[in-house]
């Protein structure tokens, strides 16, 4: 799951050389010190060396290889073990530690080939365990893990499965019993604070995370989870800032490590890059093909972002898409990997959004809210449900707090926050939200909810005038009978000293742009009534 941690020997001198060189300015440090200090390209340099000059320490040929599997150069690992798999006293164990190289290099089946071709023992149970879940092979893979026994390198595998499977907790529980077992495993603390990461407990993952940085502050691993955490709890620049320290020490180490930077830099950049980057690492990091697809979905390029996908859904004749999606989340959300994870909520909230099932939605999105406050996709959900359910004040305040253009100018946002203003008795700002929009499909409907839901809230004065322009768009229309009732509503309002009298001339212009013959009627009605009360109107 996690790959050794390399401390580059470039841009200084390690402790163990700077001692080493106070006592003897001329003794170069020796092939235990490099790899005690874990300097593995120190290490593999001074291999190198000694075997062009024809000075090779004993097991030279393998310790070239292990120094360049630790520096993630698998292909040159795989290379170095077939030259000595073709040597007559070529170790057996050989065949398996090419098994390792070249499951790292994707080469699943030659892996498995190579495995086998090795004598049994505890490392080759491991290689054909990983091997089985790659292939899928259930069976293969309960019969392997039978096999394991009660030991730490056999406990890390497991746990290594249960997390690519999303077993999160459970290979938590394994990686706290071994650290009660041993403390000085610091390593364990990057495995959990992993499992915490993917379960979306992003503030628990750098707790942590802290505790082994302050031990190995130049982890390769851990500086990139560490960013990671910081996109997720505060933003891409918090996270590049963190990813600073990560590029400054993989300038020349782990060939994954640059691809890794790359990758989470166009995801900081809020996509970036994109399309320069994402599509060579498609099939080398495998969350670079999902965040293609969201950098397509953020375009609106839907066709291309279903055909990153197209193979992971099931093709048949027909299909009522929003049914097929909401079983996608209840599967995803209700799975025992993913429930209490902040995805699996999502999931769970999006299925119950689907089905219309607001205070269900919201039972799920407030349990996650802390994660999101400034989230605006999830604010304009939440606000959605909010509004919903009738709780149109709080929905309001949500709906204001999202920054997105692209999702102020949508039209159910526009008509959402219109429904809250008039709901909320502020009729004016929906009457203003109309008033900003062009002349479209969209403003027609906007002018059509803001003439009825004032009129049933008792805006009367805005209802009438959205009734007004909705008649003037369409002249034959009955929109003559709620303009009429709203006029009337503001008579009314009048007559109970609940609106202004100076109000009433707006209203008596509004009945004479109509050329129904009851018009007549009620102005002479609402023009005895000014007369009489000093109101003058002309």
């Amino acid at each position: 799951m996690i790959l050794s941690r390399v401390k580059p020997a470039v841009g200084g001198e390690t402790a163990a050389s700077v001692s080493v060189k106070k006592k003897n300015k001329s003794k170069v440090p020796s092939l235990e010190e490099y790899l005690q200090q874990r300097d593995y390209l120190g290490a593999l340099t001074l291999l190198e060396f000694q075997r062009n000059i024809g000075e090779q320490e004993e097991n030279a040929d393998l310790w070239i290889c292990f120094c360049a599997f630790h520096l993630g150069d698998y292909k040159r690992a795989m290379e170095e073990y077939k030259a000595l798999t073709a040597k007559p006293e070529c170790p057996p164990d050989v065949w398996v530690y090419l098994g390792c190289a070249m499951f790292f290099l994707g080469l699943y089946k030659e892996a498995e080939e190579a495995a086998l071709k090795a004598a049994k023992c505890p490392l080759q149970t491991r290689l054909l365990f990983h091997l089985a879940h790659k292939f899928s092979d259930e069976k293969k893979l309960m019969d392997f893990h039978q096999n394991l026994e009660d030991v730490t390198e056999d406990q890390l595998s497991l746990a290594s499965i249960h997390y690519m499977r999303s077993h999160y907790q459970e290979a938590i529980e394994i990686y706290k019993r071994l650290l009660l077992q041993n403390i000085d495993l610091l390593a364990m603390k990057v495995y959990v604070a992993l499992c915490y990461y993917k379960l979306g407990y992003y503030d628990v993952s750098q707790e942590v995370l802290a505790v082994y940085l302050q031990n190995i502050p130049d982890s390769t691993i851990a500086l990139n989870l560490k960013a990671c955490n910081h996109f997720s709890l505060y933003n891409g620049k918090a996270a590049e800032a963190e990813l600073k320290n990560l590029i400054d020490i993989s300038s020349c180490s782990f060939e994954f490590a640059k691809e890794l930077i790359r990758h989470n830099l166009v995801v900081f950049r809020g996509g970036e890059g994109a399309l320069q980057v994402l599509p060579p690492l498609i099939d080398v990091i495998p969350e670079a093909r999902l965040n293609l697809v969201i950098y397509y979905l953020r375009q609106d390029d839907v066709q291309e972002a279903y055909n990153l996908i197209q193979h992971l859904d099931p093709a048949t004749p027909q299909r009522d898409y929003l049914k097929v999606a909401q079983k996608f989340f209840q599967l995803v959300g209700g799975s025992a990997s993913e429930c209490d994870t902040i995805p699996g909520r999502q999931c769970m909230a999006s299925c119950f959004f689907l089905l219309r099932e607001f205070n269900d939605v919201l039972i799920y999105l407030n349990s996650v809210k802390g994660y999101f406050y400034n989230d605006d996709s999830f604010n304009f959900n939440y606000a959605q449900a909010k509004a919903a359910i009738g709780n149109f004040k709080e929905a309001e305040e949500i709906f204001l707090l999202i920054q997105s253009e692209k999702i102020k100018s949508d039209y159910v946002y526009l008509s959402w926050l219109a429904r809250c203003y008039v709901m909320n008795q502020k009729g004016r700002l929906a009457w203003e939200l109309y008033l900003k929009m062009g002349t479209s499909s969209d403003s027609f409907s906007l002018l059509q909810l803001i003439a009825n839901d004032c009129y049933k809230m008792g805006q009367f004065y805005y209802a009438a005038k959205a009734f007004d322009a909705l008649e003037k768009l369409n002249p034959g229309s009955n929109y003559w009978e709620g303009k009429r009732g709203a006029c009337v509503g503001i008579f009314q309002l009048i007559l109970a000293n609940k609106e202004s009298k100076e109000t009433l001339k707006e209203v008596v212009l509004l009945l004479r742009n109509s050329g129904n013959p009851q018009v007549e009627y009620i102005i002479r009605a609402m023009r005895k009534w000014a007369k009489d009360n000093r109101v003058f109107l002309s």
